[in-house]
């Protein structure tokens, strides 16, 4: 199963070249890795069934990136409407989690368009030490239904 989070593009995303420039590539997952594993603020709207770390000061445990791949197929035109990010766990380790992302055109053009691939390890570490901290039971059975094979990058060679 995929957690699908749409992700509106700012003007400011683009480049000389009228495509969303590659830092801001980041931002953008990052803006969809929140969504779909942070826990909304008191109050806020529900989150994804898959949101449920702890953003907050005094979090006992956070989430740090330990690394990042992208794989651009084409450029991301400006578009009013919101990109849609596809997500899903490609592995959870011990302490860590693999999050897998394919970037599509937004939902109902056609032809749907692949831009992007990526992929993000996420390390589990306890605020306190910055050690890292084993994913608990709970965390694996709430993110079990959306563990998929990991992203397929092209091979290149």
């Amino acid at each position: 199963m995929r957690i699908h989070v749409a992700i509106p593009l700012r003007w400011s995303d683009f480049d000389a070249y009228a495509h969303v420039n590659n830092a801001e590539m980041l931002r953008l997952l990052e803006e969809a890795r929140i969504q779909a594993f942070w826990r909304p603020d008191a109050g806020g709207e529900p989150g994804a069934a898959t949101a449920v770390l702890d953003a907050r000061p005094g979090a006992e445990m956070i989430g740090l990136i330990a690394r990042q791949e992208i794989e651009y197929l084409a450029p991301i035109p400006y578009m009013r409407a919101p990109i849609d990010i596809e997500m899903w766990i490609g592995r959870i380790g011990g302490a860590s989690i693999e999050i897998c992302y394919e970037i599509f055109s937004p939902e109902g053009v056609t032809p749907r368009v692949l831009f992007t691939r990526a992929a993000t390890t996420l390390v589990m570490v306890t605020a306190a030490t910055g050690r890292p901290q084993r994913i608990t039971d709970d965390l694996r059975e709430v993110w079990a239904p959306y563990v998929e094979e990991p992203v397929s990058f092209t091979k290149r060679g």
